[in-house]
């Protein structure tokens, strides 16, 4: 069994809420769970936005991991964890 296999083992998969709206020429976009630690970002167009919020929220959770705290499950802000490894597609 590989490095990469184990670490798939263990992991978990999340799934957080975004908003992306517009706000004047760009579009602005934040997680509501995350947002208490600065992850909001914006974008010129709204896939932009969407792409950069993206990144941001997966910067946060990594930062949180090294740091050993915990992310809350919460279906009143948005969060939902699996404990097996997903794919999550927006269409």
């Amino acid at each position: 069994m590989t490095n990469h296999e184990i670490n798939l083992k263990n992991s978990k998969t999340y799934t957080f809420k975004v908003v992306v709206e517009p706000d004047e020429d760009r579009w602005f976009a934040y997680c509501p769970a995350l947002h208490a630690r600065g992850a909001a970002t914006w974008g010129y167009t709204q896939e932009e936005a969407l792409k950069n919020i993206r990144e941001v929220v997966e910067m946060t959770v990594e930062s949180m991991i090294e740091d050993n705290e915990t992310i809350q499950e919460s279906e009143e802000i948005g969060v939902t964890m699996f404990s097996d490894v997903r794919v999550a597609v927006v269409v």
